[in-house]
């Protein structure tokens, strides 16, 4: 059984996409962040960077003591190793696979985000910034849609790599994006969007979506974070 230390982000849906995908059993703890429940020293035992999603793997291949994993990326891959599944055991099809996972992490992800920082949640709309990060954003966009122009899925077959990346491009209006602009992405979009797995993953999202709070209510907890923070 895994321990899926959750809430309805974009890195908390790749993990539940993934275990849906799979079929492997999962008990969903969630972590309201807009609360500040990823302080609690239960979690930080285990995301000691504060950030769901994170997850506890009981039952480790092997046996043993459980592991526990926090970011998105590394519990992918973990659990596309623990599983075989999702991963390409060639080589060459692993590095397209990775390639795109990284991409996500350490593009798609932060660009998109702070996209949706400046423009949904900081109390000044600047206008550079917000200009920054929409045309970035478009540009990756640009990327992926390009990528996919002679292949359905981003590494080949269907793969955490696809997985990472959808749940960044379903906010795409809320980032100033037009799907239309990028009909390979568009089509990639549908396509895993009408998946049974992704769907159910949604699905359990919707039970925790009264909890969530307002940008006012939660924006000094996730946005006034400091050295001291993690000091205290």
């Amino acid at each position: 059984m895994i321990d899926l230390y959750y809430w309805t982000t974009p890195n908390g849906h790749k993990i539940t996409i993934f275990l849906e995908e799979v079929g492997l059993p999962y008990n969903i703890i969630p972590v309201n962040i807009g609360a500040g429940d990823q302080f609690k020293p239960e979690f930080l035992a285990i995301s000691p960077n504060n950030r769901i999603p994170a997850i506890v793997d009981n039952e480790p291949t092997g046996g043993g003591e459980a592991i526990s994993i926090f970011e998105s990326g590394a519990i992918l891959l973990y659990l596309a190793e623990k599983t075989g599944k999702l991963i390409s055991s060639n080589l060459r099809e692993r590095v397209e696979v990775l390639q795109w996972l990284f991409w996500q992490m350490g593009g798609l992800g932060p660009m998109a985000g702070q996209n949706h920082h400046f423009s949904q949640y900081a109390p000044e709309k600047i206008e550079y910034a917000i200009n920054r990060y929409v045309n970035e954003t478009a540009r990756l966009y640009a990327v992926l849609n390009k990528r996919l122009a002679d292949r359905e899925f981003v590494a080949g077959d269907y793969s955490i790599a696809d997985i990472a990346i959808y749940p960044w491009i379903v906010p795409y209006e809320r980032q100033g994006q037009n799907l239309d602009n990028f009909p390979n992405l568009k089509r990639w979009f549908e396509t895993i969007q009408a998946r049974p797995a992704v769907i159910r993953a949604y699905e359990k999202a919707e039970a925790f979506k009264n909890q969530a709070l307002d940008i006012e209510q939660s924006r000094n907890v996730l946005f006034n974070q400091s050295a001291n923070t993690v000091k205290a």
